[in-house]
């Protein structure tokens, strides 16, 4: 009975710790109904365009539009788009700026080990038309309750060990705690994903942002 206790309390808190910590855009989580998130967005100087279905406005220093995305009528994406497009080469400066604006905001962990920037000598317009190169940037945002992180990373350990292998481990079990650990913490990061894009159309480029809620992306629960 203690034990069937124990583990109702340990997914009480790793699912309280994954409702509460999504990914969020300008401070508002990315969940909920369209509605209320477009009414959210709207309170911070947006304006909401019925005819297409987006809100308008500045945002990082530029005029961009948005579109609110959901699945089973629950927000998982907000998309920021130029508004106003860019040449090529104006359009890797911004790309640039935007992997040195994230790489030093301590909120996020880059997706990447390697170099995310586009090389000053990259052809954008030969890569992307001829060897069909996506031009993208992954970043995660970090939890921002770190200790409601640590109680859902303890739960999650003290489903797989026992107390006695968590406090006294051997070597070979430090290795696989640490490995279960990463994993965990790897797959909780991966729930706040926030990624762009360069987008080409008739010559001209544009930026695509996207702040994904993985929590409420389809996962073929439909079909």
């Amino acid at each position: 009975m203690k034990k069937i206790l124990f583990i109702l309390l340990m997914l009480v808190s790793i699912t309280a710790f994954a409702e509460n910590d999504v990914t969020k855009f300008l401070g508002i989580p990315v969940d909920g109904f369209k509605q209320d998130m477009i009414q959210k967005l709207k309170a911070k100087g947006f304006k909401y365009d019925t005819t297409y279905d987006r809100l308008i406005g500045e945002f990082n220093g530029f005029d961009v539009e948005i579109g609110v995305v959901t699945n089973n009528n629950k927000v998982w994406r907000v998309m920021v788009a130029d508004a106003v497009a860019s040449s090529e080469t104006d359009i890797k400066i911004k790309f640039n700026r935007l992997v040195s604006q994230f790489s030093a905001n301590k909120r996020y962990m880059s997706g990447s080990t390697s170099d995310q920037t586009i090389p000053e000598s990259e052809d954008i317009s030969y890569k992307m038309l001829v060897d069909k190169k996506r031009f993208q940037a992954s970043f995660f945002q970090l939890p921002t309750d770190t200790v409601a992180l640590r109680v859902a990373l303890k739960s999650h350990l003290a489903g797989r060990f026992t107390l006695e292998q968590i406090e006294c481990p051997t070597e070979t079990e430090q290795k696989e705690i640490l490995f279960e650990s990463t994993s965990y913490l790897l797959d909780i990061y991966s729930k706040k994903s926030v990624w762009f894009m360069i987008s080409e159309e008739y010559g001209q480029y544009r930026i695509l942002l996207y702040y994904d809620n993985e929590y409420n992306h389809s996962d073929g629960e439909d079909l």
